[in-house]
């Protein structure tokens, strides 16, 4: 046996970690439904409520945070923007670029459901000991 070989006691860890990753996820999704939007469109207003900086982002930088393609970004803007969530501007910096802006209803949204997050991301927090992250409230 390898010396760097992974022990039970490594799977254990891991396991217990993807579980409870997978059970935030689960109660995630739910309270999203539960407010009329996708996990992925309150991903991408919690994006946009939370871009440092600025209160906005472009595709790209949306299609980074998501993790996703960039034709798939576009797509889910476009749902977004239908549902008065987010609304497209063009930069005044560059013309050539496209700002994603939160919209008054998006931002509502995503402050609430956000709030509800708050119990279970205090839980991970201690369950994790979690050096680095902020505490939370």
């Amino acid at each position: 046996m390898r010396d760097d070989a992974l022990t039970k006691r490594d799977f254990q860890r891991l396991s217990h970690f993807r579980y409870q990753l997978r059970v935030f996820l689960r109660q995630s999704e739910d309270i999203c439904r539960d407010h009329g939007l996708t996990p992925l469109q309150y991903q991408l207003l919690l994006h946009l409520l939370g871009f440092e900086g600025r209160e906005w982002a472009s595709i790209g930088e949306l299609a980074e945070r998501l993790q996703a393609k960039h034709h798939g970004t576009v797509a889910l803007v476009n749902r977004c923007e239908q549902l008065g969530l987010v609304e497209r501007r063009p930069s005044r910096g560059d013309r050539r670029r496209i700002e994603v802006h939160l919209l008054a209803r998006g931002a509502e949204l995503a402050r609430r459901i956000a709030e509800l997050h708050q119990p279970e991301l205090r839980h991970l927090q201690e369950e994790f000991h979690l050096p680095g992250w902020p505490d939370l409230p």
